[in-house]
């Protein structure tokens, strides 16, 4: 799926984004994979205007409830990190109100990487 995000984002003109976008896709996909009990996940990677929207749907209904890590944990920093990327780029981030779908909205950053 990062292949995927990665060769959207270079058909978009959007390389300067590749990096932040393959640990938000990463960590999203990953998380599904591991919490959300299904065989599906589908990845949506649209440019809207001038944000690019990332989701991710698991289709299993419920509230993801990010955890706090002790210091030696060796899971559950992916939420912060990808919150804090999301932040930085003056994005929004959160889920679907039946909790089947995890999305995140970019700032569109024009470029080639």
């Amino acid at each position: 799926m990062r292949r995927i995000a990665a060769a959207r984002l270079k058909y978009c003109g959007l390389g300067a984004m590749i990096e932040d976008v393959l640990v938000i896709v990463s960590d999203l996909v990953t998380n599904s994979i591991l919490h959300g009990g299904t065989t599906e996940i589908s990845l949506k990677v649209t440019l809207q205007e001038d944000r690019l929207r990332i989701n991710v749907h698991d289709g299993i209904e419920g509230s993801i409830k990010p955890k706090q890590p002790n210091d030696s944990a060796e899971t559950g920093r992916g939420f912060a990190l990808v919150s804090a990327l999301v932040q930085e780029s003056g994005g929004d981030w959160g889920v679907s109100e039946d909790g089947t779908t995890i999305w995140c909205l970019l700032p569109a950053r024009e470029g080639r990487q």
